[in-house]
């Protein structure tokens, strides 16, 4: 039997690896910096790897779930990397989200271990990776593809493979850029609507009715933005700026100027310098609310 290995066990990482081991009838090893997620995944018939180093010398297929392209990078290929110790013939599937340069600079490296990789950036909410209904948006070969997808069924409602190596993180990379615009829209307005002495609950309702309507308004706006609910650990304003960096460093590459995604840039800064750096993102609106 192939072994799955899974390494990131974080707010994501961690649903995915148990939906993984629930569903593929495999066996799963696991590894993590942090202990308490493991102990929780080997309750759930997950293994515990001794290291990183230890979970891509015994993976057939490898799946990283990590925070950064820069995470991705050292563990791989930085001082101590396990690109080495991979099996030839493996498979890297990073769900991380990324810059599509990584992505493609990944698959160039690991050519030469005769590793193979596809980027495969997930979308959605931690309930949704809990639930196994992620969107996951693929960057690979057709034969990659075919080889991984009843893999990533475990995990996700929705697979779309994108095209090569890069086309995965391009997708993501684009989602998020949108949504993050949106919510700095929905902020505007929120703090309009409270300005002017109406109920906010009435009127972005009435918004939910027109064509203002959108999964942002729905859910990051009316379930946590009208609440005053910003949890921690819940894609964090860090992160956000992050993604939306990517966008921006390809607009660049592409001489193009992306006026709404500067201003939403400067909108994540200040609200990082403002303290709100580790709280969900769409709290971007009590630093609007505080000028």
């Amino acid at each position: 039997m192939s072994t799955i290995g899974f390494i990131g066990l974080g707010a994501m990482g961690e649903p995915m690896c148990k939906n993984l081991a629930k569903g593929s009838g495999k066996k799963v090893l696991a590894y993590d910096l942090a202990s308490e997620p493991l102990e929780r995944l080997v309750a759930e018939g997950v293994q515990k790897g001794e290291d990183a180093l230890q979970v891509a010398r015994e993976s057939d297929v490898l799946f990283l779930s990590l925070p950064s392209g820069q995470h991705v990078k050292s563990l791989m290929l930085g001082e101590d990397g396990i690109a080495s110790e991979l099996k030839q013939g493996a498979t890297v599937v990073d769900l991380s989200t990324t810059s599509v340069e990584d992505a493609k600079w990944l698959e160039r490296e690991l050519q030469a271990y005769k590793v193979k990789f596809a980027d495969a950036p997930v979308a959605r909410t931690r309930q949704a990776a809990i639930d196994g209904n992620l969107c996951v948006m693929v960057g690979c070969s057709e034969t990659i593809y075919g080889n991984i997808q009843e893999l990533l069924q475990n995990i996700a409602s929705d697979i779309i493979h994108c095209g090569d190596v890069g086309a995965g993180q391009l997708a993501k990379i684009l989602n998020n850029m949108v949504l993050f615009d949106t919510v700095a829209s929905l902020s505007e307005a929120l703090v309009i609507c409270e300005k002017s002495g109406a109920d906010p609950k009435k009127i972005f309702e009435a918004m939910s009715l027109g064509s203002a309507d959108s999964f942002a308004l729905r859910n990051h706006c009316m379930k946590f933005m009208l609440e005053n609910d910003f949890p921690e650990k819940k894609f964090p304003t860090s992160y956000a700026l992050k993604d939306l960096s990517y966008a921006l460093e390809l607009a660049e590459n592409y001489g193009l100027t992306l006026g709404m995604a500067e201003n939403t840039k400067s909108l994540f800064q200040k609200a990082i310098k403002e303290g709100y750096g580790e709280q969900y993102f769409p709290v971007i609106v009590n630093s609007m609310r505080n000028d």
